[in-house]
């Protein structure tokens, strides 16, 4: 027969096991979504008997709710350095299940990163050792680099168009080129020093 000390041990091994279980349990959602800045990683809490709501961006705490009456609704919170305006959309499915979608911008997380593709070009390097990953938005023809608004200069040659930035002791430039093809546009490049970087899909 085992001893009362075994007991006491057991009982506390499955009541640390059950109490970190319990704290994830809330955790309903979570969603990566790709901005200019990085990519954020969103995190949704829904206690579905407390009416408990916590979003985290980032793994930073954002919005806190206990005790909510209502079950169903939406939660609304700014992601990244540019303020980007996302929403957690709580919908009741049937009985006691529910469906968690993110929006964007006000569009739907797919139609945000489908719109997204064709107004930003996006690279992932390495270089000396460290990953960079340079995102260029067209429309604005700003160049983000990890997180940072990188200061450019922007030149016209012979074919199109030069945006020069330099990350670290790396001269980089993006060429803005006609495809010569209506539907295409503009052809965006990103060399770094003799190199040019495959452009990446997120």
């Amino acid at each position: 027969m085992a001893s009362r000390e075994e007991i006491t041990v057991c009982e506390d091994e499955v009541r640390s096991r059950y109490s970190h279980l319990e704290k994830m349990t809330d955790l309903v959602a979570v969603w990566e979504v790709a901005l200019s800045d990085g990519v954020h990683k969103i995190e949704f809490e829904h206690g579905t008997t407390s009416g408990k709501r916590v979003v985290y961006v980032d793994g930073k705490e954002e919005i806190r709710k206990e005790w909510m009456f209502k079950l169903v609704g939406k939660e609304t919170f700014t992601v990244g350095a540019s303020k980007t305006k996302a929403t957690i959309n709580i919908d009741a499915v049937s009985g006691f299940a529910y469906e968690y979608t993110l929006e964007i911008n006000g569009k739907s997380l797919k139609k945000y990163m489908e719109n997204r593709s064709k107004t930003t070009n996006t690279w992932i390097m390495s270089l000396g050792g460290t990953d960079y990953r340079v995102v260029l938005e067209k429309d604005t023809m700003d160049v983000w680099c990890n997180g940072q608004k990188m200061e450019t200069a922007g030149e016209f040659v012979e074919d199109g168009t030069e945006t020069h930035f330099s990350v670290g002791d790396y001269s980089c430039c993006i060429k803005a080129v006609s495809s010569g093809k209506r539907k295409e546009g503009i052809i965006h490049t990103l060399i770094v020093g003799d190199r040019e970087i495959p452009e990446a899909v997120e």
